[in-house]
């Protein structure tokens, strides 16, 4: 798409660059939708703002601020009223909301993430916004991929942070900065001379994420320039591998679906064809074919020990999953079955 001149002569490269991401990707950030921006007033959440901002005469969204103030210091109902001031001054509607938590409540990273988006969640659904944004940028992926390695996940793991993932019915939570650094934003609030406020728990060693920004992401730039942007195409590639493959575990569970010798609508698999197959692949398959149903991801040495017991020569036997669930098989048959009565509420 070719824009009139008046509408990009105060684009820098960084606005031509989102904007062509988001042509490519239409469906991250639909024209004409109303959007929840996630405002902390750091470097990236400032540089976000802006970036839509510029790009929303030609994309038509309505532009909705949010800060949450997680009440960690002092001066942050003052920095939160700030922030507000300068989005007055842009014609910016912004909410401000506090996290009641008790005082003695100790701030925890988890505690915050899930009352954050837990309030997003709600004000999205309040203004009937079909997207929440945030400032998430490729320094943040790298981060994130580096942390999940040393805890171990799996490759779904190692794909975390995502361009756009569901986060509560038909409200998805979008990160259109992915393709720049934390070098990047600074660069742009500095050109574009943006207020930042610096939050100084950012620099606080005991929050793990800090520790692993200032210790050790400088030691891989410093050995190899560039690491963090190639970490966060790795991340990517992971992110389309795992979609890829699961698309390929859809088609193969297709080929083993069966009835149930008794209930006849509980979900069923053909047993001897998926025993046919190499362990690995009877794990992938196994899993895939149990979250589907349970709406849980199960640990490889539980897949690895349930397996066995598929293969024990009696024929038969069931195991119990939790939360009301059963997994049995006999004869040629691997099927599941709920009990509503034990099920969470």
């Amino acid at each position: 798409m070719i824009l009139p001149p008046e509408a990009t002569t105060s684009w820098h490269g960084d606005h031509h660059r989102l904007h062509r991401l988001l042509r490519h990707h239409p469906q991250l950030l639909p024209a004409g939708e109303r959007l929840l921006l996630a405002v902390s007033g750091g470097q990236d959440s400032m540089a976000l703002v802006a970036l839509l901002q510029a790009l929303q005469p030609q994309h038509g969204w309505d532009l909705q601020l949010w800060h949450g103030d997680h009440r960690w210091r002092e001066d942050s109902a003052q920095q939160g009223q700030a922030l507000a001031e300068w989005a007055r001054g842009q014609g910016l509607p912004l909410v401000l909301e506090p996290w009641l938590r008790q005082p003695e409540e100790r701030p925890h990273e988890a505690a915050a993430r899930q009352w954050r988006y837990g309030r997003l969640t709600a004000r999205a659904e309040a203004l009937h916004c079909s997207r929440v944004v945030t400032g998430h940028t490729a320094s943040d992926r790298a981060e994130t991929l580096l942390l999940n390695l040393a805890r171990g996940c799996h490759r779904r793991g190692l794909a975390s942070l995502r361009r756009s993932r569901p986060l509560s019915g038909g409200i998805a939570l979008v990160r259109p900065l992915l393709d720049f650094s934390r070098s990047d934003t600074a660069r742009l609030c500095q050109a574009l001379q943006l207020p930042v406020w610096i939050d100084p728990s950012n620099s606080d060693p005991g929050f793990s994420r800090n520790r692993l920004r200032l210790e050790v992401t400088p030691v891989l730039e410093a050995l190899h320039p560039g690491a963090v942007r190639r970490m966060a195409r790795v991340a990517e590639q992971l992110a389309d591998a795992d979609q890829a493959s699961h698309e390929l575990l859809q088609l193969a569970l297709a080929q083993l679906h069966t009835t149930a010798p008794a209930e006849g609508l509980e979900p069923a698999l053909r047993r001897g064809p998926l025993a046919a197959l190499l362990p690995a692949n009877q794990s992938q398959l196994l899993q895939a074919w149990l979250e589907q149903h349970t709406g849980r991801r199960w640990p490889s040495r539980s897949l690895e020990a349930l397996l066995e017991r598929l293969h024990q020569p009696n024929g038969s036997g069931s195991a119990d999953l939790g939360d009301g669930w059963r997994l049995r098989w006999q004869g040629p048959t691997l099927w599941l079955s709920r009990d509503a009565r034990r099920a969470s509420p």
